[in-house]
């Protein structure tokens, strides 16, 4: 298998987010992190970004196939790190000025409809401003932004290959 070849990529890419679920859940269940609901939106990114990839690299594309995979997956980027974007400027935010916490998802889920759940949710709260981990002075959804921008190229990059 050439390791250039759009479907071994696609593999890598898969991998890769299987990595940052697997440092993700690390952190979560061994380093005792507790995700705000920014975060679990952009796992969801990541697992969609990663499952587009799994099943691109299972179906090994020719170039229409390959283009209209990335498109999906750049879907997943793009909103992955615009949720990151947010949270990085929540985390920025004065004290004074952060919103107040929300109730719990499973008090959501039954008293509030769908679509004001999901304002909710990505409006983020004051724990989504909570800095509790850091890398090399980076936050969590720094290096997920990175990691976001790294998939966007990615996608960018399988769409304006010519072979």
């Amino acid at each position: 298998m050439n390791l250039a070849s759009p479907r071994s990529l696609f593999l890598l890419a898969f991998i890769g987010c299987a990595l940052m679920m697997v440092a993700a859940l690390y952190l979560e269940h061994v380093v005792g992190l507790v995700p705000c609901p920014l975060c679990i939106v952009q796992r969801i990114c990541v697992i969609g970004f990663g499952l587009v990839c799994l099943v691109a690299a299972l179906h090994g594309p020719r170039k229409t196939g390959r283009r209209v995979y990335s498109v999906m997956a750049l879907l997943f980027a793009v909103a992955g790190g615009g949720t990151a974007i947010r949270q990085i400027w929540l985390q920025n935010m004065p004290a004074d000025q952060l919103p107040s916490c929300l109730p719990s998802l499973e008090y959501m889920m039954d008293a509030l409809p769908f679509q004001e759940i999901a304002r909710l949710v990505l409006h983020g709260t004051a724990e989504c401003a909570e800095v509790t981990w850091t890398l090399l002075g980076m936050s969590i959804p720094e290096w997920t932004l990175l990691a976001f921008i790294a998939m966007a190229l990615f996608c960018f990059w399988q769409l304006l290959r010519r072979d």
